[in-house]
């Protein structure tokens, strides 16, 4: 996974239209807290645009761009400028190099689906956290990406798309974490691409690699990439095909505890059974 975003991370930005928008509106949602974080650590801070927002909003923080990939906070290092000045640090999310209760907020924009073990890694949220620490974070969900997993499974019996956790499994991780007053919504978003390989390319372009256990070891063959291109014509409409993200929006606190659900989601707490689903196309 390191190679993988290592490899894209001279083209991410450019080909980063989707993590673009959903870093903005988690963004958004932070500046209806009002927090005034010492500490603020970006945990998969990839090109360092996240950390250079949460460094102009938080004025007299201390920044800190965490990432797996070296070549990632390369390129970060552009956008940390005097005015806008954060760290960087290289390094696994299920390891945090920080010392306990020490971090005032925790933001994360889509890296927990490429995590092995997220119980781990919010295990050490948890511990990194301050008691009063805030955690906001997004990742995808399990309907992510779901028409080109049809496709493909039409095409062969391998595992081509990485298979993402459901919103209730990732509360249930927060709780097994002991983080506190967790908030979960979903959002569903539709992306229009005019072949499969424009949407392939992209994927490669942002170092999404497919992990799983399932998948095909060797060379996809001219046969089988054209039965999956010609499955994944049967979602075309209106001239395009579709590519849906189910994006989830989570947030949580240290082991003090703060009510999130109205700063958060922008309504009174609810159980994560009874949560809608908003469908929005691009």
């Amino acid at each position: 996974m390191r190679a993988s975003f290592d490899r894209a991370s001279a083209s991410y930005e450019a080909a980063a239209v989707l993590q673009n928008r959903v870093r903005e509106e988690l963004l958004e949602r932070l500046r209806l807290l009002n927090l005034e974080p010492a500490v603020a650590i970006d945990v998969g801070a990839g090109t360092g645009l996240g950390a250079r927002a949460l460094r102009k909003l938080y004025r007299n923080a201390t920044v800190i761009a965490f990432d797996l990939a070296p070549g990632m906070l390369r390129e970060a290092r552009k956008h940390s400028r005097l005015f806008a000045r954060f760290e960087r640090v290289c390094g696994d999310s299920a390891r945090l190099p920080f010392k306990d209760s020490s971090v005032d907020l925790i933001f994360s924009n889509l890296m927990l689906q490429w995590c092995d073990e997220p119980d781990a890694t919010f295990a050490e949220v948890q511990r990194v956290l301050k008691p009063t620490g805030f955690f906001g974070f997004t990742t995808f969900g399990p309907d992510t990406l779901k028409e080109l997993r049809a496709a493909w499974s039409q095409a062969d019996g391998y595992e081509h798309v990485s298979r993402f956790l459901d919103m209730h499994d990732i509360g249930g991780a927060l709780g097994r974490a002991a983080l506190v007053e967790p908030v979960l919504d979903v959002d569903r978003i539709c992306l229009s691409y005019a072949d499969p390989h424009t949407l392939m390319r992209d994927l490669k372009a942002i170092g999404a690699h497919n992990a799983t256990a399932g998948r095909a070891r060797g060379l996809t063959g001219k046969s089988r990439l054209k039965a999956m291109i010609d499955a994944y014509e049967t979602f075309r409409h209106g001239g395009f095909l579709p590519a849906t993200y189910e994006v989830v929006y989570g947030a949580a606190w240290g082991s003090a505890g703060r009510p999130a659900a109205r700063a958060m989601a922008g309504e009174t707490r609810v159980p994560l059974s009874a949560i809608r689903r908003r469908d929005r196309t691009v």
